[in-house]
């Protein structure tokens, strides 16, 4: 595929994916020797382990937004920040349903291979999200 086409292929995933929650969409993206280096403890792996990630965020944010905000891409490779965006209805990985708006930078280094996605790294602000949520309060971490 081409570079254009994987720039494609990156937003229609998020926004079929997880800004709509189209489980059946995740077969057609990623390959099935698929790694998620960020994925969750516990969590599945290959295209499952994509499936059950949509899953979990879609039910602890039912309103989930992401928004690419940039999208950049060379070779095989495509990189892309975003912004997530909901509202806390429902478990987060323990966390009960607070009814907190949250908002979470992001960025996402994508490797495609036969036109599907077979790596997955991200940098995403998950203390900010926490402070959002109320679990972690600013300033009770120890100066570095």
């Amino acid at each position: 595929m081409s570079v254009e086409q994987n720039k494609q292929l990156v937003e229609i995933a998020f926004d079929r994916l997880f800004n709509h929650g189209e489980i059946s969409l995740v077969n057609e993206i990623v390959s099935e020797d698929f790694v998620n280096h960020d994925s969750p403890p516990g969590a599945p792996r290959g295209p499952a382990g994509l499936r059950y990630l949509v899953t979990v965020l879609r039910t602890a944010f039912p309103d989930m937004h992401c928004t690419v905000e940039e999208l950049i891409a060379e070779d095989d490779k495509v990189v892309v920040r975003t912004i997530m965006t909901g509202t806390h209805l429902g478990n987060f990985f323990g966390i009960a349903p607070t009814g907190r708006r949250v908002k979470q930078d992001q960025v996402h280094i994508l490797h495609f291979k036969n036109g599907k996605t077979v790596e997955h790294r991200a940098v995403r602000d998950d203390l900010g999200m926490l402070q959002q949520l109320g679990v972690v309060q600013e300033g009770t971490l120890p100066d570095c």
